[in-house]
């Protein structure tokens, strides 16, 4: 079974930057593709991030492109996230989440991913 924490999150002001990291257990961080989720209160959830088993591609949504940066530590089996320019619209509770068997596009759907971590919240106050 593998098991994915979240940390990082916190409240920060408009223009600030937070990294969020995901720890990931239970199974060796290289034969998993990793990615990050958000949901905002009222919305569903949505991808944000993605990156390969060998970290060689990354997947980002329009919302977040050139803002933020999905990286990994295969050798730490960590994951991370790192937001600059945040914006009041980027508030959510960010999930990291990973599959095993997955790979391009198919990890931009929640559908595709077959773990999830409990989430951590990022407040962004304009």
């Amino acid at each position: 079974q593998v098991q994915l924490v979240e940390s990082g999150g916190g409240l920060v002001q408009a223009g600030a930057s937070l990294r969020l990291s995901c720890a990931t257990s239970g199974r060796t961080g290289s034969s998993l593709a990793m990615g990050w989720f958000r949901q905002a209160p009222g919305l569903e959830r949505e991808f944000v991030a993605a990156i390969s088993r060998s970290g060689g591609s990354t997947y980002y949504a329009d919302s977040v492109k050139g803002r933020f940066t999905i990286s990994r530590d295969k050798f730490k089996n960590m994951v991370y996230l790192q937001m600059n320019s945040l914006k009041p619209e980027d508030t959510a509770v960010y999930y990291c989440a990973a599959t095993a068997s997955g790979s391009g596009s198919s990890m931009m759907n929640m559908g595709g991913m077959d773990y999830w971590g409990k989430g951590t919240l990022v407040t962004v106050s304009s």
